[in-house]
């Protein structure tokens, strides 16, 4: 029996429309690992960066981020998300205006997050952030087996764990992903040399690559290889949240605003992706949000750890803006969500329908 929430039975009776072909025949799917929904929607966290413990030289931090207006803050922060999204696109997750997105896997860190996004159900095996290969098909495979699509899906992540995420063994999508070189498309010196200076410069975590390599692995990527379905999963606001950095996370969030920036500036101004492109962002999962120390941490005991938030602009989505009470929208709905954007069905007995019609089309 298929698993349907309640709030989007209207799927059945909107089927054939909603499969129908829209504009967009190109998706930039993105991730940034472990971002607040709180930081997203009202910028700088007014306890945190007055913390001597968690940020560091604190007059340039509030020089840069901080406001008595929570709307300039967010606006300071992530400036293509409250100038450009905010006008021509959809953000989802605000809980004080009653948007509410959340995880549907119980344990609320990565791999089950990235798993559950990516499959469009919860697999509960997938319990770890092991490298163990995901044994579920993705939407990134079922989209690149499709006819029209073969060798025109990729990923670009900082993480490596994305190589059993994925299953890129299985599933013929090329990945690039932590410490692995760029060999695709033409002898590009400048990614000669990006190849080189990642693995010169210390990185200081075991498993991670900086998000700089990644997004100018998939620019070029982009640029040169014309993929119809990419996806992007940056990693640093994660690891310095972990490690109680906040000036670092703080900087980390403003620099993946200027990369989906830079990536739908060039978008708009090519020919193949003009106009046709429709670019999804969201998190694997939330931070704690009870107490001063709680944000570093995420996990099944960690409140607020399940709740997360999407934004998307493209042609097929009327600029409504920043979203307020509306039915409870779910991370297992994005697969679903990224094949009806492209005009594919994406369904299996456990797959939840996409985000109700009325979210994303006129």
């Amino acid at each position: 029996m298929k698993r349907i929430h309640t709030s989007l039975i209207i799927f059945n009776i909107l089927t054939c429309i909603l499969f129908a072909k829209g504009k967009t025949n190109n998706i930039i799917f993105i991730t940034f690992d472990g971002l607040r929904w709180e930081e997203v929607f009202y910028g700088a966290d007014s306890i945190l960066i007055h913390s001597d413990d968690y940020t560091k030289n604190q007059k340039q931090m509030l020089k840069e981020y901080w406001h008595s207006s929570d709307q300039i803050r967010r606006e300071q922060l992530m400036p293509f998300f409250w100038n450009t999204i905010i006008n021509q696109g959809q953000l989802y997750g605000n809980i004080r205006s009653g948007s509410i997105a959340s995880l549907e896997n119980p344990y609320r860190f990565s791999y089950p997050g990235y798993s559950e996004m990516l499959v469009g159900y919860v697999d509960l095996s997938r319990n770890s952030n092991n490298k163990e290969n995901n044994p579920n098909i993705t939407v990134l495979e079922y989209i690149h087996n499709q006819p029209g699509y073969k060798n025109k899906v990729a990923a670009f992540c900082s993480w490596d764990v994305f190589n059993f995420i994925i299953n890129e063994e299985r599933s013929g999508i090329y990945v690039s992903a932590g410490m692995e070189s760029y060999d695709r498309g033409r002898n590009n010196p400048k990614i000669g040399l990006l190849n080189e200076i990642m693995l010169q410069i210390p990185v200081p975590w075991r498993s991670v690559r900086y998000d700089a390599i990644t997004h100018n692995f998939a620019k070029t990527y982009l640029e040169e290889m014309r993929p119809k379905l990419l996806y992007i999963a940056y990693d640093e606001t994660d690891e310095y949240a972990h490690e109680g950095k906040y000036d670092k996370y703080l900087n980390a969030a403003n620099q993946l605003d200027q990369y989906v920036s830079d990536l739908w500036n060039w978008v708009q101004s090519n020919y193949y992706y003009k106009n046709k492109t429709t670019i999804l962002i969201t998190t694997d999962h939330g931070r704690g949000n009870k107490d001063i120390d709680s944000w570093r941490n995420h996990g099944s005991s960690v409140n607020g750890a399940e709740h997360v938030w999407m934004a998307v602009i493209g042609p097929d989505t009327p600029p409504k803006g920043e979203m307020a009470n509306h039915e409870k929208i779910y991370s297992s709905q994005i697969a679903s969500t990224i094949a009806s954007f492209l005009g594919i069905e994406y369904q299996n007995e456990r797959t939840v329908a996409p985000m109700i019609k009325t979210m994303f089309y006129d």
